[in-house]
């Protein structure tokens, strides 16, 4: 669902969808657990804030379904994305929130002829998570993350969206061998089509990240700047990152 300060968030988007040609149509994809309904503020926001602009959340993978593996999810929203896409000559805007970053991460990535011009990502985990939350003591109430790896770093675990963006910085050999999404995104393992992928990413005009230390979900916060732990779980800005991974796109 929203975050509480949604109305700041709203806000910003609102603000950056104005910089970027407000009324191309807005396409929302939700986050872990959630569905459309979680969402329906956001888009009232949108509409009230900049009449006749056509916002569309995608209602796929919702509640528990969001726990099927990110790749599942990728093909199955670039299905619902692309008729969009094709009736929208000037392009699209893509306001993805929470683990729907990641999953707009991986669309975009892998769709050759994709027209979004403007990528807004809510609070998105995009180099992974590491850290005890609710819904990671419901999901995994015998595990902590010290001991998660256990889980996500198998052939099953990678069958579970969580496991598929856990980065555990204590395992880092286990989460490169492991990891087959975002791993694969980061470029932090071998890919024949990493080439692709970044000219893919590449056609974006505009990539707008919103995340905060407030958020009391994604852990660190500055993954969603696209910000890590090291081995002694201090956080490595962006843009301090080392070897391959987002600077590569």
């Amino acid at each position: 669902m929203l975050p509480p300060p949604w109305a700041v968030l709203a806000a910003s988007v609102a603000a950056v969808l104005r910089l970027a040609h407000t009324y191309r149509p807005v396409i929302v994809v939700h986050g872990l657990f959630d569905s459309p309904g979680d969402l329906v503020t956001l888009q009232t926001y949108i509409t009230q804030s900049h009449p006749g602009t056509n916002v569309t959340i995608i209602d796929l993978f919702d509640r528990t379904k969001s726990l099927m593996s990110l790749w599942s999810q990728v093909e199955g929203f670039k299905q619902a994305i692309y008729p969009i896409m094709e009736n929208a000559a000037n392009g699209v805007h893509m306001i993805c929130y929470s683990q729907g970053g990641l999953i707009c991460r991986g669309i975009l990535s892998t769709m050759p002829a994709h027209n979004v011009h403007t990528l807004v990502s809510l609070s998105s985990p995009m180099l992974g998570q590491y850290g005890d939350t609710d819904y990671l003591k419901w999901l995994f109430p015998k595990y902590v993350k010290s001991n998660l790896y256990h889980v996500c770093y198998t052939q099953i675990g990678q069958r579970v969206s969580i496991c598929n963006y856990w980065n555990d910085p204590h395992h880092h050999d286990l989460y490169l061998n492991t990891s087959n999404y975002l791993a694969l995104l980061n470029n932090e393992r071998m890919n024949p089509n990493a080439s692709e992928w970044k000219k893919n990413f590449l056609r974006l005009q505009h990539l707008v990240l919103i995340g905060g230390p407030d958020d009391g979900v994604i852990t660190p916060w500055q993954s969603s700047h696209f910000g890590f732990y090291n081995e002694n779980e201090t956080v490595v800005e962006m843009r301090r990152q080392l070897g391959p991974g987002p600077e590569c796109w």
